[in-house]
């Protein structure tokens, strides 16, 4: 099993910035795509930023020039840095990883997606 952990969520103005990490742990051989969705009151979630374990990037449009995405992968980390924000980018933000593991059952690999349980992000006017 695999276990995403989430923090540096928070209240800020707008205007001000956060920074989110989340660390991956458990039966782990490799992380590929990691990344960061949201999801607001009444709103579907949606992209933030995604970052293959080669360090590819992927911005959602309403995000790109206000945040970057990085990872080590040592660590098993993915890293959000928020700048600039505004009371629309307020919601629950959730990490997501594409995770190899090894089967102690079958001895073979298989990849499966997670999500962490979510931080909150709030930003006033």
């Amino acid at each position: 099993q695999v276990q995403l952990m989430e923090s540096g969520g928070g209240k800020v103005q707008a205007g001000g910035s956060l920074a989110l990490s989340c660390a991956a742990s458990g039966s782990i051989v490799r992380t590929n795509t990691m990344g960061w969705y949201r999801q607001a009151p009444g709103n579907q979630r949606e992209l933030v930023a995604t970052i293959t374990s080669s360090g590819t990037t992927n911005y959602a449009d309403s995000m790109k020039g206000r945040v970057t995405v990085t990872r080590d992968n040592a660590k098993n980390t993915v890293y959000l840095q928020m700048n600039s924000l505004k009371p629309e980018d307020t919601a629950v933000y959730y990490c997501n990883a594409d995770v190899l593991s090894l089967s102690s059952h079958s001895g073979g690999y298989f990849v499966r997606n997670y999500w962490g349980q979510g931080t909150q992000v709030s930003v006033s006017s």
